[in-house]
């Protein structure tokens, strides 16, 4: 993962949040209430827009919900195979 300055710098405030400029957001496609993972790697915090995977194999490809849990559809293929 090549990381790449921004030259932007943000407080945090007293309820612990940040505020990630407007610019970014478009230029990542964030878009109001979108789902945000949070990645800790040593001392950095990581950000990811949010993509449901699968419980089995952990692909975010072709996802359904299945009683509440994410499956793709290679593994329902495989689970109905058997």
């Amino acid at each position: 993962m090549t990381m790449k300055a921004t030259g932007v710098v943000r407080k945090v405030d007293e309820l612990g949040r940040v505020v990630i400029p407007i610019e970014l957001r478009r230029n990542l496609g964030i878009a109001e209430k979108d789902g945000l993972e949070i990645f800790v790697d040593d001392e950095k915090i990581i950000l990811k827009r949010y993509a449901p995977a699968c419980i089995f194999c952990d692909s975010a490809e072709d996802i359904r919900n299945f009683k509440g849990r994410n499956v793709c559809s290679h593994c329902i293929q495989e689970i109905t195979a058997e």
